[in-house]
C-alpha cells in the first residue's frame, strides 16, 4: 500500500518516509560540468521550508485555531502565557499579546480574529476584542472546556465537579448552571470527576458533555431544557485491556474518560468519541452501538478527533482525523482499519487543527516551533498558498533517490550481529549510529570485521572479485544483437552502423560541437533510445523478407555482385561480420588451438611486405571464381584482359619493353621493306635508326656505350639493356663498401631471390613501406 506524501511546510520534519536522520549527508551530482564539485544535502537542507514566517512561542505551543474567513491563525502559548495572530495573506505574524495567566481554552466569538473568548488556569474568563483585554470574569472552580452557543450567546465552561456553567456574553451575567450525572441508577455517578470537553452542534444545537470517570459517558443535553436527554455508554469491557480490571472485584483499576468529541459539521448525525485508553469511536445518533472503532496503538489518550473537510474532490470524502500525543491518523469510516496517512510530528502533540477546505494540518506540539503540513491527497492547497503546489513539485524532485542513495555507505546490523563481528565495544561510540532494533555501521568498517571474524569469507570474497573483473571485461566485447537477422547479416550490419553515424551527426549538430564526454554520452544515450523508438530501415516492415527470407540472400561472391560494388568486391572472400568473428575467436579460445594457417599468414604480414596480397592489382578477378554449387553455370571466358598499346608479337614487332628508338628503327623498316644503310653500321646493334632529311644531313638513333669493342660497338655480352631508358648497365660496376662488413654494387648474384630484389616491381608500392629498394648484403 502507498501512503500519501507529506510535505514539512513549517517547523522541523516529522518522522514520515521523507525524512531522513541528521548524521546522513546526500552526496548529489553537480549540474555546472566535471570540474564543479559534488554538493552535499543533509536533512536540514531538504526538508527546511518556513511557510509562517514567525510561527513560534518561546515556550510552547498549547491552542491554535483558524478564524471562519480563512484569513488569520490564533494560538496561544507559553512561556510568557501570550496570545498570537498571524496573516494568511501575508504568511507573517500580526500581533502578539501577553496575557496574565496561561491559557486552556479559548473560542473565536467572530467571523475574524477581533473578538475571542479565553478560559485561562486562574479561574478567570477574558474576552478580548481588537483593542486588546475587554473585560474578565472569576470562574467558581476550574475550567477544563469551553464551548459557544451563539443563538443564545452563552459560554459553555466545563469544569471540575458535576456543574457546568453557563455565562452569558449579551447580558454580561451567569446563567444557572447544568448539574450532570445526576438520577443515575448504577451508582455510577459518584465517580464523575468533572467535564472534560464539551461539543456543540452546529447544525442543531444540541450540547454534548464528555465526562472524566463514570465508566465513559457523554450526556447530550438540549438548552431548552433543564433535564438531560439522553447519555450514551461506551462499551468499557471492550476498551480497557484485560489486566486492568481485578479479579476479586470485577472493578477496573484504570477509569475510562471522554477526552474528544466532535460533531459532523454538515450532516448533523454522525459523532465521533475519544477515549482516554485510545480509541475513536464513531456513532449515529440515532443507534447507542458504534459503527466504527479505530484503536491508535499506542494507549495515549485522543487529544483531537475531527471529520475531514478537505475541499474540491474531497469535499466530504468520509475522512476522519484522530491524534493522540504520538501520533496522528488518518482514516476512512467505513474502512477503520485502512489507514490513509500516519504521520508522527517532532515532539508530543498537544493540540490538531485542520484547515478547512483544503490539505493543510496546524500541530501545537510541546516545543517552541509550531509544525504545518501539506498533504496534496486530502485537499489543495488553501488560496492564501496558492504557490505550494509548484514548491511540493521541487520538494520531490528533491526527494526522488534520496532513500536510495542516502544509506549505500552505511551497513544496518543487530546485537547479535555485532557481537558476532565482535563490535560490541562500539556501542555508545559516533561509529554505532542506534536505529529500532540496531545500529547503522560504516559499510567499508563492516566488511573489514567480516573479514577479520570469518577468515574462509576471504576466498568467497577474492573469487567474487575476480568474477567482477571478468565479467567487466566481457562486456566490453562485441556482443551479438539479439535482433540480429537470419540472412544478409553483413548487409544489416552496415545499415545499423550508417544510421547510428547519421544519429550522432544529428544529435551533435543540434546540442553544437563544443559538447564535453558526458554530453556526448548522454548525446549516444539518446541516439539509441531513438533507434529504439523509431526502429530505423531494418524494422521497416516493408524490407522484412530481406532480412528473413532466404531467397532474398545477397551473393557477395557473384560476378554480378563484384561488377555492382567494385571497390569492395577485392575483399568479399574474406569479409566477415562482428557477430562471426566473435563466433569465431570463442570457438578458438575454448578448444585452446590456434589455426596455424593463420597465424603464419599474420607473421608474413608483419615481417614481409612484399609476401602480402594487398598491392596485387591481379589478385581478385570474379571471372575466375570457382562456383561452390555445382548447378551454376557460369559464362565461358574467351580472353584476358591484355594491354593493347605499346605491345606486339615476340617475332613481329618489339616487346613491351622496346625503347622509342627500337620502335622507331622498326617502323623505318616497315614502311621502306629492306634496310638500305649499307654505311657499315647494319651490324652495330647500338644504332637503332639512320635516315637523310631533306637537307641533305643525315639523322641517326643510337644508344651510348661506355665501353666499346675493337671495332668501335658494344659489347652486348657485357651490357644489358636498362629497365628503365633503354640503355645499358655494367655488370662490372664498381664495388662500394660502407658501414661494418657491408658493399654495394659488385658481380650480381644467381640467387633468384636476389635477381627479384634487384628487378622492377611488378606490384604497387605498400603504403606502411619505405620507398628504397636498394640491396645490402653482408661479407
Amino acid at each position: 500500500m502507498s501512503f500519501p506524501k507529506v510535505y514539512t511546510v513549517n517547523g522541523p520534519s516529522s518522522t514520515s518516509s521523507t525524512s531522513l536522520p541528521s548524521w546522513v549527508a546526500i552526496k548529489t551530482k553537480s549540474k555546472g560540468g566535471p570540474n564543479k564539485k559534488k554538493r552535499t544535502k543533509t536533512q536540514h537542507s531538504t526538508t527546511d521550508l518556513e511557510l509562517i514566517q514567525d510561527f513560534t512561542f518561546p515556550g510552547s505551543s498549547i491552542k491554535i485555531k483558524t478564524t471562519e474567513d480563512g484569513q488569520h491563525a490564533i494560538a496561544t502559548g507559553t512561556y510568557k502565557p501570550m496570545i498570537k495572530v498571524w496573516d494568511l495573506e501575508n504568511l507573517t505574524v500580526k500581533f502578539e499579546r501577553v496575557t496574565d495567566a496561561e491559557n486552556v481554552d479559548f473560542v473565536i466569538l467572530s467571523t475574524d480574529w477581533t473578538k475571542t473568548l479565553h478560559l485561562q488556569r486562574d479561574r478567570s474568563l477574558a474576552l478580548h476584542t481588537q483593542g486588546g483585554l475587554h473585560h474578565s470574569v472569576r470562574l467558581p472552580v476550574y475550567g477544563r472546556s469551553l464551548a459557544y452557543h451563539s443563538p443564545s450567546a452563552d459560554a459553555i465552561i466545563g469544569c471540575t465537579g458535576t456543574d457546568v456553567y453557563r455565562f452569558n456574553l449579551e447580558e454580561g451575567r451567569y446563567m444557572s448552571p447544568i448539574t450532570i450525572a445526576k438520577g443515575w441508577e448504577d451508582g455510577r455517578e459518584s465517580e464523575v470527576e468533572g467535564v472534560n470537553v464539551v461539543d456543540v452542534n452546529s447544525r442543531h444545537g444540541l450540547w454534548s458533555f464528555g465526562l472524566d470517570g463514570g465508566g465513559g459517558v457523554v450526556e447530550f443535553w438540549d438548552p431548552r431544557s433543564r433535564n438531560a436527554l439522553t447519555r450514551l455508554c461506551l462499551p468499557s469491557s471492550t476498551l480497557l485491556p484485560a489486566q486492568n480490571f481485578d479479579i476479586s472485584s470485577l472493578a477496573p483499576v484504570q477509569k475510562l474518560s471522554i477526552t474528544a468529541l466532535s460533531s459532523h459539521p454538515t450532516d448533523g448525525l454522525s459523532f465521533a468519541v475519544g477515549t482516554s485508553t485510545g480509541h475513536t469511536l464513531l456513532y449515529d445518533l440515532r443507534s447507542p452501538t458504534p459503527f466504527a472503532v479505530k484503536d491508535q496503538g499506542y494507549g495515549e489518550a485522543i487529544k483531537r478527533v475531527d471529520w475531514l473537510r478537505g475541499g474540491g474532490s474531497q469535499e466530504d470524502a468520509g475522512r476522519v482525523i484522530s491524534a493522540d500525543s504520538k501520533v496522528i491518523k488518518v482514516w476512512d469510516k467505513a474502512d477503520p482499519s485502512n489507514n490513509h496517512l500516519s504521520l508522527h510530528p517532532p515532539a508530543s502533540l498537544v493540540d490538531l487543527h485542520a484547515v478547512p477546505q483544503s490539505g493543510v494540518l496546524m500541530v501545537a506540539c510541546d516545543s517552541p516551533q509550531l509544525s504545518s503540513y501539506y498533504i496534496p491527497e486530502i485537499g489543495p492547497a488553501p488560496k492564501w498558498a496558492s504557490f505550494l503546489d509548484s514548491v511540493t513539485e521541487e520538494m520531490a524532485e528533491d526527494y526522488s533517490g534520496l532513500g536510495k542513495s542516502a544509506y549505500q555507505d552505511f551497513k544496518f546490523v543487530d546485537r547479535a550481529e555485532l557481537d558476532t563481528l565482535g563490535l560490541t565495544h562500539l556501542i555508545g561510540t559516533p561509529t554505532l549510529k542506534p536505529y529500532m532494533h540496531g545500529y547503522f555501521l560504516s559499510l567499508k568498517l563492516y566488511t573489514t570485521a567480516r573479514l577479520i571474524a570469518n577468515p574462509q569469507s576471504y576466498a568467497e570474497y577474492r573469487d567474487k572479485m575476480v568474477n567482477e573483473k571478468l565479467r567487466a571485461k566481457t562486456e566490453s566485447r562485441i556482443r551479438a544483437r539479439k535482433d540480429q537477422p537470419k540472412v544478409n547479416k553483413a548487409l544489416a550490419e552496415r545499415i545499423r552502423r550508417t544510421e547510428e553515424r547519421e544519429r550522432l551527426k544529428k544529435s551533435k549538430r543540434t546540442k553544437g560541437e563544443d559538447e564535453n564526454d558526458e554530453e556526448d554520452e548522454e548525446a549516444e544515450s539518446e541516439a539509441e533510445a531513438e533507434d529504439g523508438e523509431q526502429g530505423g530501415l531494418l524494422a521497416d516492415p516493408r524490407f522484412k523478407e530481406i532480412f528473413e527470407n532466404p531467397e532474398f540472400e545477397v551473393d557477395e561472391e557473384s560476378r554480378e555482385f563484384a561488377l555492382l560494388n567494385p571497390a569492395t568486391a577485392n575483399n568479399n572472400a574474406k569479409r566477415k561480420t562482428a557477430v562471426e568473428d566473435e563466433e569465431e575467436e570463442s570457438d578458438r579460445s575454448s578448444s585452446g588451438l590456434e589455426d596455424e594457417d593463420e597465424s603464419d599468414e599474420d607473421e608474413e604480414d608483419d615481417s614481409e611486405g612484399s609476401d602480402s596480397d594487398d598491392g596485387d592489382l591481379g589478385q581478385y578477378d570474379p571471372r575466375k571464381l570457382k562456383s561452390t554449387d555445382p548447378k551454376r553455370v557460369l559464362p565461358t571466358i574467351r580472353s584476358h584482359p591484355r594491354l593493347v598499346v605499346g605491345e606486339s608479337s615476340k617475332t613481329s614487332g618489339p616487346s613491351k619493353q622496346s625503347t622509342f628508338g627500337q620502335r622507331l628503327k622498326n617502323s623505318s623498316n616497315d614502311h621502306n621493306g629492306n634496310n638500305n644503310n649499307n654505311n657499315g653500321f647494319e651490324n652495330d646493334k647500338s644504332i637503332l635508326a639512320m635516315r637523310k632529311s631533306a637537307d641533305g644531313g643525315m639523322e641517326m638513333s643510337f644508344i651510348p656505350s661506355s665501353k666499346s669493342t675493337k671495332s668501335g660497338k658494344a659489347n652486348d655480352d657485357d651490357d644489358e639493356q636498362d629497365e628503365y631508358n633503354g640503355g645499358t648497365r655494367r655488370k662490372d660496376r664498381k664495388i662500394e663498401k660502407f658501414g661494418n662488413g657491408l658493399e654495394k654494387g659488385g658481380e650480381e648474384s644467381d640467387n633468384d631471390d636476389d635477381l627479384q630484389d634487384r628487378s622492377g616491381r611488378t606490384k604497387r608500392r605498400h603504403p606502411g613501406r619505405s620507398a628504397s629498394k636498394n640491396a645490402f648484403r653482408k661479407r
